[in-house]
Formats: C-alpha cells, structure tokens, sequence
C-alpha cells in the first residue's frame, strides 16, 4: 500500500508533465486520424478562446489595470521576446545547415504563444495578467516585426496577414474572452466563485492547453512525414540544431529573470517575462515556415514548441514550490 501511495503522489506531482508527453507522442504517431480535427480552425479557435476564458475567470480586473497602468514587466517581455531572442538565434544560425539556420529564424521572429505563456506563468504562480497583455502585444505587432526579422536574416520576403486581419483574430480569440469572463465577473457571488476555485480552473485550462498540444503535434507530424529522406544532414547537424532551440529558450527563460530582478520588479512578474518572453507559438511558425520556406525549416519551430513545453512545465513546477 505504500508504494502505491508513493506512485499516486509522484503522479499528482507530475500528472502534467507525463500528459505532456503522451500528447506530444500521440499526435506524432496518430497525426493521420487526428489531422482533420487540427484542420479544424473553428475547433481550434474555439479552444483557445475558452482556455484564455477560463484562465480570466479569476482574474481580478484591478491585476489587469494594474498591468497596463506599469507597463514595464509587458515592455520588458515584448524587448526580449522580439530583440534579444531574435538576435541570439541570428547567432547561432551560423552554426547550422542552411535549413535549419533559416527554420530557427522563424521560430525566433514568431509572436508569444497564445495560451500557453499564461497557463505556465499561474502554474508557477506569476502574474498572469502581464503574460496576457504580451501575447496581445506581440501577436498584434507581429505582421510588422516578424517579416521585417525574417527579411534581415534570411533574406526572404513573408506576410503574415494584413493589420485588420490580425487585430480581429486577436480580438475574438484574446481580448472577446477575457471581457466576457470580466463581465461575468461584475457578479459578486460569481466572482466569489470563480476566486475560490482558481486551482480547479488553472486544471481545466491545462487540459485545454493538452488538447492544444495533441492537435499541434498532428499537425507537425503530417508535416515531418512529407519531408522524405535528406541524407545530407548528418545527426551532428540535428543534434546542433537541437542545442540551439535548447540553448536560445532557456537563456531567454534566464534573462527574463535576471533583467527584472536588475529592474525591481515583483517575483511574480519576473516569472511573467520569464514564460512569456521566451515562449513562441506554433501555430504563425509553422504558417510561416510551411507558407514560404518549406522542407527541413519546420524542425526548429517544432523543436522549440516542444522543448519549451517540457522544459518550462518543469521550470514552473520548480517555481512554484
């Protein structure tokens, strides 16, 4: 009875992490039958706005005002999420084949996750306002900055959509969610609620991220599956690739941290600009990727999207014990 006790605490400590994973594997070897539900972008979309849904329900308006009323945590994660990040992997890009030098630049000039830096920053027990307000920034402003990276570095001319377009994306996916769920919140006994069941709610939210994760993979997997050999590219060149995703994330991770302690800011919007300054979203990587470069170049930006998974889930634990 003791070791099966034993097993059911580890596992309640670390449920997240193994769903991770299984997710992660599940879509890569399952991508044919789950494929057409990630070609859903209604189904998509929807899941994104109730997981940014959920993780508003708790949130008071006043950690919202106070957010946008000092700017600097969300200022500091925009700087290092479009300007160190990308300036690093510009570095290191001289490293790899040529593909995959290109694939990391997409990677590094693509906005913060959508749901996925606020889920990590409340599972670490940051500010998960301030991570809100940095995937609105950057997800708004990345029609402008992530061409005009890609063009510095690789040479290529990309679009990614037309303004009007993305503010009304960002609009019902973002910004329609966390109104509705502060509207809701004008309830006093609903935000009673919603306060007291934070913890059950942040759950709910992951389990979404999951089913974020399972379509993702499918969607890369299809992508990896269409490849076909490329004898070129020795292990050395994987395994160099690999260390630079790795590299590029954890120092972004790192930094974050260290430049606001420098800047004195709280602990829990340090953790904010950790998670949501180095975070990056697969769906505009692998638009972008696929769209206007194809081949090997999706590998990094998978790479990174599943690294930053495993890695900032067990960052975030560490964090908030």
């Amino acid at each position: 009875m003791t070791a099966v006790n034993s097993v059911l605490r580890s596992f309640k400590k670390n449920w997240f992490l193994l769903c991770l994973a299984a997710a992660v594997l599940s879509g890569y070897f399952f991508w044919s039958s789950i494929v057409p539900i990630a070609d859903s972008r209604p189904f998509r979309n929807a899941i994104v706005a109730t997981i940014l849904f959920v993780m508003a329900l708790p949130l008071e308006l006043r950690a919202v005002t106070f957010a946008i009323c000092r700017p600097l945590p969300v200022m500091l994660a925009v700087g290092i999420t479009f300007g160190l990040l990308p300036l690093l992997c510009w570095a290191l890009s001289h490293t790899l084949n040529a593909e995959l030098a290109a694939g990391l630049m997409v990677a590094a000039a693509t906005p913060c996750s959508l749901a996925s830096a606020a889920v990590w920053t409340r599972r670490a027990g940051g500010n998960d306002s301030v991570a809100i307000l940095v995937t609105i920034v950057t997800n708004l402003t990345c029609f402008v900055i992530s061409p005009f990276w890609l063009l510095v570095t690789t040479g290529q001319a990309v679009t990614v959509d037309t303004a009007g377009d993305m503010v009304a994306k960002l609009g019902l996916l973002v910004v329609v969610p966390i109104i509705g769920a502060q509207l809701l919140r004008l309830c006093s006994p609903f935000a009673a609620q919603a306060t007291k069941r934070k913890t059950t709610l942040g759950v709910f939210a992951q389990l979404g991220m999951l089913t974020m994760v399972v379509l993702g993979s499918a969607k890369a997997g299809r992508e990896l599956a269409g490849l076909g050999p490329h004898s070129d590219l020795s292990p050395v060149d994987f395994l160099t690739m690999f260390l630079a995703v790795a590299l590029t994330h954890s120092a972004m991770l790192w930094v974050g941290h260290q430049l606001g302690r420098l800047l004195g800011l709280e602990r829990a919007d340090r953790i904010a600009v950790g998670f949501s300054g180095s975070q990056k979203t697969l769906v505009v990587g692998l638009h972008l990727a696929v769209t206007y470069y194809g081949g090997l170049v999706i590998l990094p930006m998978v790479t990174y999207h599943i690294f930053q998974l495993l890695f900032d889930t067990i960052i975030a634990d560490k964090l908030r014990e």
